[in-house]
């Protein structure tokens, strides 16, 4: 009789526990335990820093195809609408199908504070976050990152916790890939592009006339239609090395606030040494990015996602049994 009982308790609990365990239900995507814990889990948000040129744009639309990720840009010359070429801007075919939140959408004519970044930014964020996809923010402008991430009030910080990706490449093997993508950037059009902005009483202290690539060319617009062939020629190729120097200056600058902030957030701070990409070319330098690049950021991303997860998986999972058991044995 004791025997026949002690059986009929074990059916019952497998019984329950078959009907118990599927409500142990994971979404696709990210993973969310907050049914599990008592303390709710910050969302997670991804931040790709980098001095100009060195390839945070390649890496957030990479990690974004591998992580059901949307893209905030935070480069404060690209938030303006126009000036693609000028301000260096991703494709829509780059994009991959992304999509791309503060990117070519604020009024020319504006000065779009850090501040203001912080607002937009943060609303874009949630709305991402809302929808359970994985906000990646990119772009060289560390003054917006900064304003973002550790604003007044720490809001941001509270609901979010962040991971940091720095692609780092040293600034003597950078300068020479800038000087060639200011050539590639003249051969796309970017001349007549900025020609577009021009004004004799322009003001390129406010909004996209701030853009390297617009003040360079005054000097040349405000002498092309009278100045004779040389003249116009030897204006052109100063301007366009102003672009190139200015565009180096801007990449030395920015290293340093990089370094401060890594100090500053050394948590999540992950470097990642892209030197090997830029000494090689065509395919070893694609092969080079996934090594060194693209792989160890996938992997840290995927750490950083759901690394505490598992075991918290499993032993919320037994917890779940062991009680129904534990209840149908009492």
């Amino acid at each position: 009789m004791e025997e026949r009982k002690r059986w009929c308790m074990m059916s019952i609990s497998l019984s329950v526990c078959k009907q118990a365990l599927p409500l142990v239900n994971f979404p696709a995507g990210r993973l969310k335990m907050d049914s599990f814990d008592p303390r709710r889990q910050k969302e997670k948000v991804v931040v790709v820093m980098g001095v100009t040129g060195t390839g945070k744009s390649r890496l957030s639309i990479d990690l974004a195809t591998q992580f059901h990720a949307e893209i905030v840009n935070s480069d404060k010359m690209q938030v303006y609408e126009g000036l693609d070429i000028v301000t260096n801007k991703v494709t829509e075919e780059e994009q991959c199908g992304i999509p791309h939140h503060l990117l070519g959408v604020i009024d020319p004519e504006v000065d779009f504070t850090a501040t203001d970044f912080r607002h937009r930014a943060s609303l874009s964020v949630g709305s991402i976050v809302g929808r359970d996809r994985l906000p990646i923010i990119v772009g060289g402008s560390n003054s917006y990152i900064e304003a973002l991430v550790d604003d007044e009030d720490c809001e941001f910080r509270s609901k979010y916790d962040c991971c940091f990706l720095w692609v780092d490449v040293p600034l003597p093997l950078l300068h020479p890939f800038v000087s060639n993508r200011v050539d590639r950037m003249v051969e796309a059009g970017l001349v007549n592009e900025a020609r577009q902005m021009f004004e004799p009483d322009a003001d390129y202290s406010r909004g996209i006339r701030r853009a390297i690539g617009v003040p360079e060319m005054d000097r040349y617009f405000r002498v092309e239609a009278t100045a004779n062939e040389e003249t116009r020629a030897s204006l052109l190729e100063a301007a366009i090395n102003d672009i190139k120097a200015n565009t180096c200056i801007l990449a030395c600058r920015q290293m340093p606030k990089i370094h401060r902030l890594r100090n500053l957030w050394r948590r999540n701070f992950h470097r990642l040494d892209a030197t090997e990409v830029f000494l090689r070319r065509g395919e070893e330098a694609d092969e080079a990015w996934e090594k060194l690049v693209a792989g160890p950021s996938h992997m840290i991303v995927k750490q950083f996602l759901y690394s505490e997860y598992p075991s918290r998986t499993i032993s919320a999972t037994t917890a779940v049994a062991r009680t129904v058991v534990a209840a149908a044995t009492h």
